[in-house]
Order: structure tokens, then sequence, then C-alpha cells
């Protein structure tokens, strides 16, 4: 079956941005402050929260139900009343980071974007943070880097990377979270495409859950060593970088990995 569009998850996928490091760090300093005396009744420590924690129990999901898995993950007492105070210091230190620039488009993802594009494909962005839109916003294409061609809508230069998406349902709030399909189905319904013709690119388990129970194919992209969590979720393809998709594949329908030369 041909795709008829491609949905898009935004952290890790599009973009590189500070959101591990924002949940991590305010993680640290509520633990060494206001939480004193939880971090000594939980199994907490610094080193504990690292990247494949991050990927396998916070990313992807609704910043509430993110914030209360970690702390559950880390055996926080009553995590779920104290998941809100969490979140809402989460939010202020990564909106710190964002408009500190501490962030940047992946070139890949950039690549594959612009070869959707040329290719017809209808596209849209799915996230559930509240500050996709905000960083979407700040990354001007191109920007200089390898392998981007200029001016990629025919327009002025000042062009943003949301510009590049017909639909876009970054931070709406829908009935459920990732691991649920809500969200992508609402993209695929705004972009007007069959979910069983659609293609999501994510990074997260969560994320590729919610794609295939929306009856969608998915690419997984392992940017952080986590291929065998990705397959594990039901990836259909997993990939490092999105320069190894396959395009001629992908016109047709199916996924695959490009071939390396003999």
């Amino acid at each position: 079956m041909a795709f008829e569009g491609i949905l898009f998850d935004v952290d890790g996928v599009l973009v590189d941005s500070p959101h591990e490091r924002a949940w991590r760090d305010t993680l640290e300093e509520l633990m060494r402050g206001p939480w004193k005396d939880l971090a000594a009744r939980s199994r907490y420590t610094p080193e504990r929260f690292d990247t494949a924690v991050y990927q396998e129990i916070v990313a992807g999901k609704p910043r509430e139900d993110g914030a209360r898995a970690a702390l559950e993950y880390f055996g926080v007492p009553d995590a779920a009343a104290h998941a809100a105070e969490y979140g809402a210091a989460k939010q202020a230190k990564i909106l710190g980071l964002i408009r500190a620039g501490a962030f940047q488009a992946f070139p890949d993802a950039l690549r594959f974007v612009l070869d959707a594009r040329d290719m017809g494909l209808p596209m849209a962005v799915a996230s559930s943070s509240k500050n996709a839109n905000e960083l979407l916003a700040r990354i001007v294409v191109p920007e200089p880097m390898p392998g981007i061609r200029p001016d990629p809508l025919g327009k002025e230069p000042g062009t943003t990377l949301v510009d590049l998406f017909d639909a876009n349902v970054c931070g709406r709030t829908f009935p459920r979270g990732k691991p649920y399909p809500d969200i992508f189905l609402g993209a695929a319904a705004d972009l007007g495409v069959r979910p069983e013709a659609s293609l999501v690119v994510e990074d997260a388990t969560s994320g590729v859950q919610a794609a295939k129970a929306g009856g969608m194919r998915v690419i997984g992209v392992a940017r952080l060593g986590d291929e065998e969590l990705l397959r594990a979720a039901g990836a259909d393809l997993v990939v490092t970088s999105l320069d190894e998709v396959d395009r001629d594949a992908l016109a047709r329908g199916t996924l695959a990995r490009v071939k390396k030369a003999a």
C-alpha cells in the first residue's frame, strides 16, 4: 500500500532538543533541595537517570504522565501527588534552555523531510510536547548544513521548520497520550489520510506503540543506541539516521534500508 502521508514526532526525530537534560536536571535539583526527604526514601541517584531510562520511561509521553512515570521508576513516595510539581519545574527549565538556543535540527531529518516533499507526500508533526512548536518555529531552513538545499519552499529566506508541514497537532490535548494512538489518529485526520496508509517517524518506544495501535507503519529512529527497544515496540524499520531510509522504496510504499555499495 502506498503511503498517503507521513507523521513526525519532533523531539529526537526532527530536533536534538534539551528535553532529556531538562527532565534530568530538574529532578536532581528537586532531590537536592525541597525533596531531600523524598530522595532519602527513594531509589533515586543522579547517575541512575541516564539516557536509557529517559528513552524507556519518559520520552514521548505527555508531561505529567512522563513525570509520574519517572518518579514511580525511582520509587519516590506518593509519585502521583508530586508529578505536577515535577512537570511544572521541568517546563520552566526547558523554556530557559530553548530561549538560550540549546537545540538544533538533525540534518538527516531535514534531508528526509525535503525528499518527502519532493515525492508529494503530505506531512504532519505530532508531538505530545507543549514546547514542540516553539522549537520548530526557531529553526530557520535552510541552516548551514551539508546536503540541505537553499530555499526549499521557493520562498524568501526565513522559512522555518514548522512551515514545511501541512498539518500540526503538536501540544494539542487528546483524550489519551502515547502509547495510545489518539495523537497520530488526530494528525492523520487533519492531514486527510487513512491511518493504515500513514507512516510515522518516531524515536520513543511509547510513540512506536502508539502508532502501531493506530494501525500505522513506523520508522524507529535509534539515535541513542536503542535499536532493540524500538524493534521490541514494533517498529517496521529501525535506523540510526534517516539517511539510511531508501527513498525509492518509500515512494513505492515500502520500507527498506539503503543498500550499501559492494
